[in-house]
């Protein structure tokens, strides 16, 4: 599947459809995929968790942590977002525009898949954790992904629901799925996970 699209690619591959991911195309226009990091070494950095499990590489995960009133999204590989709120599975499976479309002159309504725009709401802003290590664990047989936040600053939120802030990073247990992408994405059905936190910092882990 090939999408001709410039700018910041968080959007797209943050949310990308139940497919193998074949090859990214015009990487001088795009934005580095992770920060602090030049466009060759993020895809370097990308590649790392390619060769643990590449039918995972970006496949999305949906998962909520009700007691905090939180959405999450995990990006295998990637990134993990977490949203203030309970979003939709539908929402959080549509990219968000940003990133802007290969033909200048054409908008959102030219792509051959439905986008929704960047939130505005000051509380929805997504707290992002990318991508830091990931390695095999023979004693455990699954693959351990630690994902780092990315400190940047967020509005003011009034909700008293508990920010993410306090978690410095995101580790995330699986095992390798070869036949991961045929199946068809749903929430809490495209991987069943369950979640616990210790002090700063959050544990997923796959029931595969």
């Amino acid at each position: 599947m090939q999408y001709d699209v410039y700018g910041n690619l968080l959007g797209l591959l943050g949310a990308h459809p139940v497919a193998p991911l074949v090859s990214l195309h015009h990487l001088d226009v795009v934005d580095p995929i992770f920060p602090g990091k030049t466009r060759v070494q993020g895809l370097k950095h990308l590649f790392e968790s390619v060769k643990q499990d590449s039918a995972s590489i970006i496949q999305q995960s949906i998962c909520y942590d009700k007691q905090r009133y939180w959405s999450i999204s995990i990006s295998w590989g990637f990134v993990v977002q977490i949203i203030r709120g309970i979003m939709s599975p539908r929402e959080l499976e549509m990219p968000t525009r940003t990133f802007l479309n290969w033909y200048r002159r054409a908008d959102y309504t030219a792509y051959a898949f439905n986008t929704r725009p960047v939130s505005r709401h000051p509380c929805q802003k997504p707290f992002l954790y990318y991508m830091n290590s990931t390695k095999y664990d023979e004693k455990r047989r699954q693959i351990i992904g630690v994902y780092n936040r990315h400190k940047e600053s967020h509005p003011f939120c009034r909700w008293k629901s508990e920010p993410p802030e306090k978690l410095n990073s995101i580790v995330v247990l699986k095992r390798p799925d070869s036949s991961r992408w045929k199946r068809v994405s749903s929430a809490l059905a495209n991987e069943s996970f369950r979640s616990m936190i210790r002090y700063q910092e959050l544990i997923f882990i796959a029931n595969n």
